[in-house]
């Protein structure tokens, strides 16, 4: 029998998302004025209203209620008849100073601790050229390609920026070997009167083929669109939004592990943050685990990661260039299997190669 697999995505329109990249958005700012700043905001964003809360240390001078607007705008919130715009909504701030037990812990230059504890995990396969599992690779461009036409052209003009997609992918029995697409549902809020037969229509011709390779588009290819039947009432009016609620979508829809810990609106020394992106950036993980597909011992594998890669909240943070203000981009479609950062980097792949062959031969 078929093995299938499931993850899903979300636009940047959607609530839980505009909350993140609020969140890091306000990161962002705080870092490029001063890249010591120690951030950790909240954000939650519901009908007409946006609320900022949280912790912060800096030298920054940083207006948070503005940049909290800029993204709403930019995000493509302009219409007061949605209920939730940049111009109109509130915006309430909340953010005072970091614990100095905290601060403690983690300022010390070389000798720099982690603020608290947690449990990160990395994944990577060989299911995509951007070495992710390919049901959340696909569920990240249907929303992104939805989001390109509504900005971008003049193809579907009906759409509002909230959406969210899902993708089955069927294996073989081996449960590696991607075989198929099985399933893809595409939810996209969109304006009032807008028949779903239109919606439908523009999805499967339009949003399809631009985002997805011709291969899997065959006959057998289950498409819903829209499913509960009209999708007008969307963003924070429809569903209140907060930092930290789309974990999975974040990360690697579901295959591999995760320890639970958020991303958005905290700086890097955050182990939550900076340390899951190391564990995506070693080959891999400190805990190796190839489920029987290595050529050596995990062990030794796990001995040669050691020696490679110093992973110390301050090696992490120098190697990865993690006080550049870049997390913003990170908030939306995924912070992995996108060459932009450098966490996706196979810099020391050739090297625990060169290693591996000496251990092997």
């Amino acid at each position: 029998m078929a093995y299938r697999f499931t993850s899903e995505s979300v636009s940047e329109g959607h609530p839980d998302k505009i909350a993140d990249q609020i969140s890091d958005a306000i990161l962002d700012a705080h870092l490029a004025e001063d890249p010591q700043s120690r951030v950790a905001v909240e954000t939650l964003v519901t009908s007409g209203l946006v609320v900022l809360s949280g912790e912060i240390t800096s030298q920054a001078d940083v207006e948070p209620r503005e940049i909290a607007r800029e993204v709403i705008r930019d995000i493509g919130y302009t219409d007061p008849r949605i209920r939730f715009d940049a111009d109109s909504c509130g915006v309430i701030s909340s953010l005072h100073e970091q614990s100095g037990d905290i601060s403690r812990g983690v300022d010390g230059g070389e000798e720099q601790g982690a603020g608290d504890q947690g449990l990160m995990f990395g994944y990577a396969c060989r299911e995509t050229p951007e070495l992710m599992p390919m049901a959340i690779m696909f569920s990240h461009r249907l929303v992104q390609e939805l989001a390109h036409i509504r900005k971008e052209t003049d193809k579907m003009p009906y759409l509002r920026p909230d959406s969210k997609s899902q993708v089955t992918i069927e294996y073989e029995n081996d449960r590696m070997t991607p075989r198929r697409m099985h399933t893809a549902v595409v939810s996209t809020q969109h304006d009032e009167g807008v028949p779903q037969e239109k919606v439908r229509e523009d999805v499967r011709d339009i949003l399809l083929p631009r985002a997805l390779p011709p291969e899997l588009l065959d006959d057998d290819l289950i498409l819903h669109v829209n499913p509960t039947g009209r999708f007008v009432t969307g963003g924070p009016h429809g569903d209140t939004g907060l930092t930290g609620r789309k974990i999975i979508v974040d990360t690697y829809g579901g295959k591999g592990a995760h320890g639970g810990g958020a991303f958005s609106g905290k700086d890097p020394s955050k182990v939550d943050r900076s340390a899951t992106y190391a564990a995506r950036h070693v080959p891999v993980s400190v805990d190796v685990s190839t489920n029987g597909t290595g050529v050596m011992p995990d062990a030794e594998l796990c001995n040669m990661v050691q020696e490679h890669f110093a992973l110390s909240p301050s090696a992490i943070i120098e190697r990865l260039d993690l006080l550049k203000p870049r997390y913003q981009k990170t908030a939306a479609y995924g912070h992995f299997g996108r060459g932009e950062f450098p966490w996706e980097e196979l810099t020391h792949a050739e090297a625990l190669k060169r290693d591996a062959a000496k251990t092997v031969s």
